[in-house]
């Protein structure tokens, strides 16, 4: 293996790295119910597609999901975590699929299981969420 096929593959697990970080602060603020720093995860263009919600298109339209449909589902009470990652980069482009996990409180205790596929973005040196969408149960292969 030469320098520059080792530097290539330490990139690509770096941008890994910062993909999982991106995507674990995204559950955090979402369990500290912090909508806009939220929208701080996503790129201006980026999509996102939650059940029966439908799929809303740029930051104006995901900042209103945020405080119209999970501000008034989500207590601070309930948990929230993904895991089990899967992502492929190629160069500013990155794809991945999670298992989401979401634990509610209130009115009635209750998990819910899905899959979060997700596409990311490099822009100005920084790992977005170009398009995320929640699919829960499961969806078939």
């Amino acid at each position: 293996m030469t320098l520059e096929e080792l530097e290539k593959r330490v990139k690509v697990l770096e941008d890994i790295e910062e993909i999982k970080k991106l995507h674990i602060n995204y559950v955090y603020l979402l369990c500290n119910l912090q909508w806009e720093d939220m929208l701080d995860c996503f790129a201006e263009d980026a999509t996102l597609d939650l059940l029966e919600h439908g799929v809303c298109k740029g930051k104006k339209e995901i900042s209103g999901v945020f405080n119209n449909v999970l501000a008034k589902m989500i207590k601070r009470t309930d948990g929230h975590f993904v895991g089990q990652p899967v992502i492929s980069v190629n160069g500013d482009k990155a794809k991945g699929y999670w298992i989401l996990y979401l634990f509610f409180a209130e009115p009635e205790v209750k998990w819910v299981q899905g899959r979060q596929d997700c596409e990311y973005v490099r822009v100005n040196g920084k790992w977005k969420f170009s398009s995320v969408r929640f699919t829960s149960p499961w969806p078939e292969p």
